[in-house]
């Protein structure tokens, strides 16, 4: 089975019009200039918050399979809120659901404005858990606490749970994340909603959770890399439930995918480009950022995937 997939949108306040325009939505009415802008496109889903659907029939992803996790497209025009998300342990005592471990491919960014567009991600050298307290008790800039690098196309990061983290002013991104809806706001910029209340804070899970240790707070313990000048396919992350893998090609190449024998499951994210998807008999022409679903025999005949590129195509494979 092969199929393309149908994401929920999620609106914020902080939310951009970029993934619309991507998506080739500007006339649809789920995109109307009147609503909240669209800040997450939750493209591989079968979390109660926002599954995904199949194409071909319009039913839930989750009627055919589970996922241990959640990939989305994300779109800011301004900071997200400081949050924090709880490990394995601590979310199934106190949530009844997984952790959240998250990874992040930056797909654009605001070159010229690289002091907002960026992310706040751990905290600086030195920084303590009292120090920070007190910011947020007395309402203090909680930013200034935190590591800020400005991002580019094809930035890789690792967002371990319990790590301190934002996503700044205008950054494209796509997310691969553990398949859990749990978030402990911290801060959020003195921001306040529509009928003017300040959004709910998590304070006393937050800290609970939040991982201070020096080294867990450095570039270094993020996976940090840059895969601009990478050409064919590279696994950027593996995780107890998830694996993630980029496949770049250039115009007028392929490369043959040969799945590993006990993964059936198979999303497939297109980041750039239209490429084909040869399956046994079967051609399908994907299109640019849009997200399919690859279900396959557990035979070897079926565990080969041809991709054709007829211009530059980046793609991103998840497997759990």
């Amino acid at each position: 089975m092969f199929d393309e997939l149908k994401p929920t949108l999620s609106r914020k306040i902080w939310g951009g019009h970029k993934l619309s325009q991507l998506k080739n939505w500007p006339n649809c009415l789920e995109c109307s200039q009147d609503q909240e802008p669209i800040g997450e496109t939750w493209e591989v889903s079968t979390h109660q918050d926002g599954e995904s659907r199949l194409s071909s029939n319009d039913k839930k992803l989750s009627s055919i399979t589970q996922l241990n996790y959640l990939i989305k497209f994300i779109d800011t025009s301004d900071h997200l809120s400081v949050q924090v998300h709880p490990g394995d342990d601590y979310a199934q005592k106190y949530e009844h659901q997984s952790g959240k471990t998250e990874c992040w491919l930056i797909l654009d960014a605001d070159l010229n404005n690289a002091d907002e567009s960026g992310i706040f991600l751990g905290f600086k050298p030195g920084v303590t858990d009292e120090q920070f307290k007190s910011c947020i008790k007395n309402n203090g800039d909680a930013s200034l606490f935190l590591n800020f690098f400005p991002v580019k196309p094809m930035d890789f990061f690792v967002v371990p749970a319990g790590t301190i983290h934002a996503i700044g002013k205008n950054v494209t991104m796509v997310e691969v994340q553990q398949s859990s809806g749990v978030t402990y706001r911290v801060w959020d910029w003195n921001r306040k909603d529509n009928a003017g209340n300040p959004r709910e804070l998590h304070l006393t899970k937050a800290f609970d959770v939040i991982d201070f240790a020096p080294d867990k707070n450095i570039l270094e313990a993020f996976a940090y890399q840059n895969f601009s000048n990478l050409i064919g396919l590279k696994k950027l992350y593996s995780h107890a439930h998830f694996e993630v893998s980029l496949l770049k090609l250039n115009k007028d190449s392929a490369h043959l995918l040969k799945l590993p024998q006990g993964k059936q499951k198979w999303s497939i994210v297109v980041l750039e480009g239209s490429p084909t998807v040869h399956l046994l008999q079967d051609e399908f022409k994907l299109k640019p950022y849009h997200s399919y679903f690859y279900l396959h025999a557990s035979d070897s005949i079926h565990n080969q995937v041809k991709i054709t590129a007829s211009e530059h195509t980046s793609l991103l494979f998840v497997s759990d």
